[in-house]
């Protein structure tokens, strides 16, 4: 099993990155998270394409 926290399957969609990993317990997780600088969004979905619309729909206020 791969160590927690290893991202892959990362792609960026304007200034967020959506990546998957796989958290303590087996899971495999998605999260989205905002690369602009004093943005601060992240998100964790059970699914990719979760993240991945999260991703698509943020509006950065930074």
């Amino acid at each position: 099993m791969p160590r927690p926290n290893r991202f892959y399957d990362v792609i960026r969609i304007g200034p967020v990155k959506v990546g998957s990993f796989h958290n303590g317990r087996g899971q495999t997780r998605h999260t989205a998270a905002c690369t602009a600088p004093g943005c601060g969004f992240s998100t964790e979905h059970g699914n990719r394409s979760a993240a991945e619309l999260a991703a698509r729909t943020h509006r950065c206020p930074a």
